[in-house]
């Protein structure tokens, strides 16, 4: 029996990147990486699996907003065999984000262990603050 208070999962296969008309400094295969975003009271949370990357591999920036994921993965070919078949394509990794306010952009931390990329995005205090009006 399903629980029916579990969300609507979607599995997808693995998604070539499609050129959007900025040039990729590497001239080799790139994919989006499949992201799963979990929030809570303190932060949203988001795990991307990128195989074959680890922490010296990866690229993250913020700016002007949008968060940036660059995984750079080298493919491994045993030394004295060639390629005879293959079902798995090996690429770099590329996927952005655009950031609301609620996340306080100081505290983003990230960490990666046997090729899944976990980024904790805690949330910004909420502001209000009393304007004073001056009369004239």
């Amino acid at each position: 029996m399903a629980n029916e208070q579990e969300p609507n999962i979607q599995e997808t296969e693995k998604q070539e990147i499609v050129e959007t008309g900025a040039e990729r400094t590497r001239s080799r295969l790139a994919f989006v990486p499949r992201a799963d975003i979990y929030e809570t009271n303190e932060a949203i949370v988001l795990v991307t699996d990128m195989p074959g990357v680890d922490e010296n591999s990866l690229d993250i920036t913020l700016e002007n907003d949008v968060l940036t994921i660059i995984g750079y993965v080298e493919s491994e070919h045993p030394e004295g065999y060639g390629l005879a078949y293959n079902e798995y394509r090996v690429g770099d990794y590329e996927r952005s984000f655009t950031l609301s306010s609620k996340v306080d952009r100081n505290k983003i931390e990230a960490t990666v262990k046997d090729g899944v990329l976990r980024l904790r995005l805690p949330k910004a205090e909420p502001s209000m603050r009393k304007i004073a009006v001056a009369a004239g």
